[in-house]
This record gives C-alpha cells, sequence and structure tokens, in this order.
C-alpha cells in the first residue's frame, strides 16, 4: 500500500514538472506499467527534469532487461508524454530517434518550432501530448535497440530534455538505416541554442546542417555528407499519422 502510495504521488509530481515521454516506457519510469529497472539501478523519480549539463546522454547508459515494446519497421507508432498537467514551455525542437549501439543516433521523425503546441504559444500548458508517425521501412532487426526522445525548449532556462527506452525492431530486411544525426545542445561540448522569442527558426541551423549517419546492430558509421532535404520533419505541433511525413 505504502509503495502504491508513493508511485501516486510520483506520478503527480512529473504532471507539475515538465515533459516526460512515458511510451514506451522511459528508463526508468515508475509505475505506469513500466518493468522495473535493471540490477543495480533505481527508479527515475524526477523522469522530466532536463539532462544535467555534465550528465551522461540521456541521464542513463544501462538498458533494460528486455524490450518494452515490439515495432515493426514502417509501422506506426504512437508515442506519449505527461498526461496531465507538465510543463511545455512554448514548444521547441523534438527529434525522435534510434539507435543500436547507445552512442550513436539517427533521426527517424522530428517536431521542429512547435512540439507539444499546436502553433506558435508562450504558454506553458501543452496542446499536444502524443505523436503518431511510421517508422522507416529499412530499420534493421534488433532485439535491443534504443529508441531516444530528445527537446530544446523554446522558452525558459536554456535545457536539454531527453528520454531513451528499448525495444525491438521485427520485419525489416535491411542491414542499416541511414537518416542525419540527432541534434544535441545545451550541453557540455554542445552549443546553447537561446530563447526562441518571436523567431521559431531560432538553432534550426543546428538541425539542418547535421551530417547524415549510417546505424546498425554491426556499428554505426557518419556518412559525412549534408543531411540535406529529409522526410522525416513535421513543422508544426499538430500529430501526424502520415507516412508521408518521413
Amino acid at each position: 500500500m505504502l509503495a502504491r502510495s508513493i508511485v501516486i504521488a510520483t506520478l503527480g509530481a512529473l504532471a507539475s514538472a515538465h515533459m516526460a515521454m512515458i511510451k514506451p516506457c522511459s528508463y526508468y519510469t515508475p509505475g505506469n506499467d513500466c518493468p522495473d529497472p535493471p540490477a543495480g539501478q533505481s527508479v527515475d523519480y524526477s523522469l522530466s527534469s532536463p539532462l544535467a549539463r555534465d550528465a551522461p546522454f540521456c541521464k542513463y547508459t544501462v538498458p533494460y532487461d528486455k524490450p518494452v515494446e515490439t515495432w515493426t519497421a514502417g509501422q506506426t507508432v504512437d508515442i506519449e508524454f505527461t498526461k496531465n498537467g507538465g510543463a511545455g514551455h512554448g514548444g521547441g525542437h523534438c527529434q525522435f530517434s534510434i539507435s543500436y549501439d547507445g552512442k550513436n543516433f539517427a533521426v527517424v521523425h522530428e517536431v521542429l518550432r512547435h512540439c507539444f503546441y499546436n502553433g506558435p504559444s508562450t504558454s506553458n500548458t501543452p496542446d499536444v501530448r502524443s505523436y503518431s508517425f511510421a517508422l522507416p521501412k529499412d530499420l534493421p532487426n534488433s532485439d535491443n535497440a534504443i529508441f531516444a526522445w530528445t527537446w530544446v525548449n523554446k522558452q525558459g532556462e536554456r535545457e536539454f530534455y531527453c528520454g531513451t527506452s528499448n525495444v525491438a525492431i521485427t520485419g525489416s530486411s535491411s542491414s542499416s538505416y541511414t537518416g542525419k544525426e540527432m541534434t544535441i545542445a545545451n550541453h557540455d561540448g554542445y552549443e546553447t541554442i537561446p530563447e526562441f522569442g518571436d523567431d521559431y527558426d531560432t538553432g534550426l541551423d543546428l538541425y539542418e546542417k547535421a551530417k547524415n549517419i549510417t546505424v546498425s546492430p554491426g556499428g554505426s558509421t557518419g556518412s559525412g555528407s549534408d543531411s540535406g532535404d529529409d522526410k522525416t520533419k513535421e513543422e508544426s505541433g499538430t500529430p501526424s499519422s502520415s507516412a508521408s511525413d518521413l
């Protein structure tokens, strides 16, 4: 009973904080039908907090013992965030990426400018709490791929948010996937993106000049070429389930 009360209180605290990815389960989500943390790790009771500037990428490097979801390459997936409360900081740039080694992440979808909103906003209350999009058909199969959500907020302290989860990928005949490299900002060793104000293009140059990277279960390499036009982009915060967004 005490444990249940702690979980309920913690989820309430998450609702009054920032934003957190809760589906698929981020490392190490309390409750919400998510698995227990792996041995030696603890439940993250500050799941929605931004990444400390000197912290390891996405806080944790130890994966779950098994994938929390199984996806088929090319299918539409649903990504859910803090259901009640939370602070959307007026929007910003979000990316969704995949890795097979926990170090190199290639973007599979992005929502630029107005993440968590339907358009320009100065509100802290999000309009959008879930996104649906089609996975690339050429994502290689894996029993332990790492899916990441990252976010640079529009307004407030200059922060970088990240949530990672383990997923299985099936149904593919591809051995590798090439997409633009995930953008990191507001973190030690990386550029700082200032508050946007009324300019929602703030920081977009970092996203647009990202190099392509090839990721695979057998290893990952950077191609060294500009990403150029890509179809992973969603300009507004409106949820999309159209494969044409990829």
